[in-house]
C-alpha cells in the first residue's frame, strides 16, 4: 500500500491521508485519520464497532464485485500495512474515495464518502437478511472536540443519520440511504473536573453543530 501526502481538508483535526493499493489488478484507495491517543469512538463498523477507545479510522474502498466473507480481517491487514497501531475502526465502500466531501462547523468535523448505486427507503416491505449486503454505502466520520456521554454518543449517532437524509433530499435524492450506511463519532475523552456533555440531539449546541457539518459533508460526497 502506498502512502500519498494527505488531502487537506476543512479543520485541524479530521487531517486525512490518501492510500492507494492495487487488488486483483484493480487500483483502490482508502482514507486514514490517524487520531492517536485521547479519543473516545461510537461506530457501526464492521471493525473496531461499538463504543470505545480508539486510535485511528480508515475508510476503504473495495471493488463492486465485493465477495470476501472475512471484511473484518481484510481491513485489519490493510490496517496492518499502514504501521497503525492500537484499536481503530474499520470501514468499507465501493465508492472512490477521493471523491469525498468534507466540511467544518464550530469545530465539528465532518468527511462523507457517498456510493449510492443502491439505495432505498430504511422502512421498506423488502424482507431482511442475514448476510451482509454488497457495499455501496454512504459512509460518515465525524469529530467533535469535546467529550460526550454514552448517551450523548448515541444521540449524536442519531443526529447524524438525520443531517444524512436531510441531505440526501436536498441533493433530490429519493431515499433515506444504503443498506449498508455506516458512521463513525469520535469524541475527545474526559479531562478531571470536566463534565462530558450530556446531549448531541439536533438542537443541543455540539449536536446542531454536528448536523450542519454532516449535512454538508454528505450532500458534497452525494452532488455529482
Amino acid at each position: 500500500m502506498t502512502v500519498v501526502p494527505p488531502p487537506r481538508i476543512e479543520g485541524d483535526v479530521l487531517s486525512l491521508q490518501l492510500l492507494t493499493r492495487v487488488e486483483d489488478g484493480e487500483e483502490l484507495h482508502a482514507l486514514l485519520w490517524r487520531a492517536g491517543s485521547g479519543w473516545r469512538m461510537i461506530s457501526s463498523a464492521v471493525l473496531g464497532g461499538g463504543i470505545g477507545e480508539r486510535a485511528w479510522v480508515m475508510n476503504a474502498q473495495v471493488s463492486h464485485g465485493y465477495r470476501r466473507t472475512d471484511p473484518a480481517g481484510h481491513l485489519a491487514g490493510l490496517a496492518e500495512q499502514t504501521g497503525v497501531r492500537g484499536v481503530g475502526v474499520g470501514l468499507m465502500t465501493a465508492a472512490d474515495v477521493r471523491a469525498y466531501g468534507s466540511a467544518e462547523d464550530g469545530s465539528v468535523e465532518a468527511v462523507a464518502t457517498a456510493g449510492l448505486g443502491v439505495r432505498g427507503w430504511a422502512a421498506s416491505p423488502l424482507a431482511g437478511t442475514l448476510a451482509p449486503t454488497a457495499p455501496g454505502t454512504i459512509n460518515i466520520i465525524a469529530a467533535l472536540p469535546v467529550a460526550l456521554t454514552d448517551a450523548a454518543l448515541v444521540n449524536a449517532v442519531a443526529t447524524a443519520t438525520e443531517a444524512k437524509v436531510q441531505a440526501l433530499l436536498d441533493a433530490g435524492y429519493d431515499c433515506s440511504g444504503t443498506p449498508t450506511d455506516a458512521v463513525c463519532i469520535a469524541a475527545r475523552d474526559p479531562r478531571p473536573g470536566h463534565e462530558p456533555q450530556a446531549f448531541a440531539g439536533p438542537r443541543s449546541l455540539w449536536g446542531s453543530r454536528l448536523a450542519r457539518a454532516v449535512h454538508q459533508a454528505v450532500r458534497t460526497a452525494a452532488t455529482p
